[in-house]
């Protein structure tokens, strides 16, 4: 059974930091493309980075410089490190993993609010 949780979500001051991780279960990991994606109420799912099988990663423009994400293939992990967020950055936060097959997480709320 393929599973992807995510985790680390939370209330955060303008600002401030945060680590979202994704878990993966039930798929060869290393062979997955993965991503970050984030849906704001009344918006598109929208991408917010990838990192390639090999660790090339990809972002957004609007997270550029500001979010960093990283894989762990022995932990079967994604990580999303999240700095000076901004409360557009207010969304529920998707993992996807993709081999020609696509799977999604649950998603984790992160909202950016004083």
């Amino acid at each position: 059974q393929v599973q992807l949780v995510e985790s680390g979500g939370g209330l955060v001051q303008p600002g401030g930091s945060l680590r979202l991780s994704c878990a993966a279960s039930g798929i060869t990991f290393s062979i997955y493309n993965m991503g970050w994606y984030r849906q704001a109420p009344g918006k598109q799912r929208e991408l917010v980075a990838d990192i390639t099988r090999d660790g090339t990663a990809n972002y957004a423009d609007s997270v550029r410089g500001r979010f960093t994400i990283s894989r762990d293939n022995v932990k079967k992990m994604m990580y999303l490190e999240m700095s000076t967020l901004k409360s557009e950055d207010t969304a529920v936060y998707y993992c996807k993993a993709v081999a020609g097959v696509t799977y999604w997480g649950q998603g984790t709320q992160v909202t950016v609010s004083s």
